[in-house]
């Protein structure tokens, strides 16, 4: 190795690298502010104008592209009659580009930073760079993240920079400018307001934690975080206790806090299994734990508990009394913590603002074979539907709280869904089902108190007039559905039959 490009903008460690390739007589073409720190740290450097022959200009915006710098460093050094060329132009090889990128990233995550600043943050020379040595990655090495610095230097000076070693390097380039290039997309994509569905589509996401393992103990599996803003959001949550969460604890995580950001009053959700088991509102949060839980005592245990306020003394008490996985709250009293923190692998989770605004950007929704399933986030709001009564009876003013309530649980409960609701908390949920009237056995059969006076919702129109008699049988008092089924008449008139007053949503909630 006989000469090396070191142009940074991240300069962690980049000292301490330089100045062992000076001492092993490596010669080192510098640029703009790295230049001067080496310089100031008395290892010489040769200025890239010294190389071009040509200066610096537009504001630093054109440094290093020139073909001195890029055939140095792409001349196939199997190719003699490249290495005959590069001498004929007077273009010294370079064996090793030492780049990172203008900080775009740390740029746009920075409150009221305006787009002109962004753009100006978009590195051309260095992205450039990094393809440039990727792409002949046989001759030269590329080094794009410090924390590669350590291992490069000990081959180094070992003399075993193998191809193995500098073919990972490459790789890791062409991901950092691959990441560096869908973060600009991203961006202007949201600032200009952009949100159709493009014919191109990447995305950006950077490894938060490896985890134990993924739904079950064969798979591998990690959890990534999107680059963006993680306020109010699972991955910008604190984990106060408890152990590390697991492929399945962030799912759910997920799925409740989701689902808690429909409600303004104080309520508490549990989730078992991304299925909402209990869900409980109240004036206050004690209660509404007390409704959450009484909902489904049973299924509760194990699962995930998630609170839109903060979690006290007494409602910590209440909670400590049976195995929970996952608390999620904005906030904890002292004597709660005091409380739970007793409980060794309870996972304690703050999120102060859980009741952020939900995302208008692209779902992914799943991975399919041979592709993505991508869709806008199911976020209509409940005044945004036009609820019609399709029925000769009214909802009185407790149904109408209730079918409410039922309507926005039931649309975060998988498909086929039911749910049953009586007085600001459900009786039962039925979920997953291949069959509507099944989901309904399920919800009734389930729910832990009298059904009667209870409300029901459904996640899609009813097909056919027997969940009306099924909920009639079981004492329900009032429906709501999205309507939409060529038999709507047979549902609306069973109920007119037995007194049960039925709403039309007009939207659907599947959950698949």
């Amino acid at each position: 190795m006989k000469r090396a490009l070191i142009s940074v903008s991240d300069k962690s460690g980049i000292v301490e690298l330089a100045g062992v390739l000076h001492a092993k007589g490596v010669e080192i073409i510098s640029t703009g502010g790295t230049a001067k720190l080496l310089t100031d740290n008395e290892i010489p450097v040769i200025g890239i104008s010294d190389i071009t022959g040509f200066p610096e200009c537009l504001g630093g915006r054109v440094k290093t592209l020139q073909p001195k710098i890029h055939g140095g460093i792409l001349a196939n050094r199997e190719l003699p009659e490249h290495l005959a060329e590069a001498d004929n132009l007077g273009i010294p090889l370079i064996d090793l580009v030492v780049v990172n990128l203008h900080p775009f990233k740390a740029t746009i995550l920075k409150p009221g930073v305006s787009m002109r600043d962004a753009i100006e943050n978009i590195d051309i020379g260095g992205v450039t760079l990094i393809r440039a040595a990727g792409k002949n990655s046989d001759s030269v090495t590329l080094l794009t993240d410090p924390a590669d610095y350590t291992e490069f230097i000990e081959l180094f000076k070992s003399k075993k920079i193998e191809d193995a070693f500098r073919k990972k390097m490459a790789l890791k380039g062409f991901r950092h400018t691959s990441q560096y290039d869908t973060l600009i997309s991203q961006y202007l994509a949201k600032e200009l307001g952009d949100n159709e569905l493009p014919e191109q589509l990447s995305f950006s996401y950077e490894k938060q934690q490896s985890l134990r393992y993924g739904e079950n103990p064969h798979q591998s599996a990690a959890f990534y975080r999107e680059i963006s803003n993680l306020d109010g959001h699972l991955s910008g949550a604190e984990q106060l206790h408890g152990k590390e969460l697991s492929y399945n604890n962030i799912g759910d995580a997920s799925a409740a806090i989701e689902m808690i950001r429909e409600f303004e009053d104080p309520t508490v959700v549990a989730l078992k299994h991304a299925n909402p088991c209990g869900v409980g509102t109240a004036d206050n949060i004690y209660s509404a734990y007390q409704r959450a839980y009484k909902a489904d005592p049973i299924s509760i245990f194990g699962g995930i508990v998630v609170s839109n306020r903060e979690v006290d003394a007494a409602t910590a008490e209440e909670m400590k009394k049976i195995f929970l996985e996952i608390i999620i709250a904005p906030s904890y009293s002292e004597d709660a913590l005091a409380l739970l923190t007793k409980k060794k692998n309870l996972r304690i989770l703050k999120l102060p603002n859980i009741m952020s605004p939900i995302s208008q950007e692209l779902y992914f929704h799943k991975k399919v074979d041979g592709g993505l399933l991508i869709q806008e986030v199911d976020n209509l709001p409940l005044d945004g539907q036009k609820f019609e009564v399709v029925t000769e009876k009214q909802p009185d003013e407790n149904e109408w709280a209730d079918l409410k309530l039922a309507w926005k649980v039931v649309k975060h409960a998988k498909s086929n869904a039911i749910v049953v609701v009586k007085d600001g908390a459900t009786q039962g949920v039925g979920a997953g089902q291949t069959s509507r009237i099944w989901a309904v056995d399920n919800a009734l059969e389930r729910s832990k108190t009298s059904t009667e006076g209870s409300v029901l919702a459904s996640d899609a129109f009813f097909p056919f007039s027997d969940s009306v008699e099924k909920a009639n049988a079981a004492g329900v008092t009032a429906i709501i559905q999205p309507g939409g089924s060529v038999r709507d008449q047979d549902s609306i008139e069973a109920c007119n039959q037995f007194g049960i007053s039925m709403v039309f949503t007009g939207s659907r909630h599947f959950k698949h």
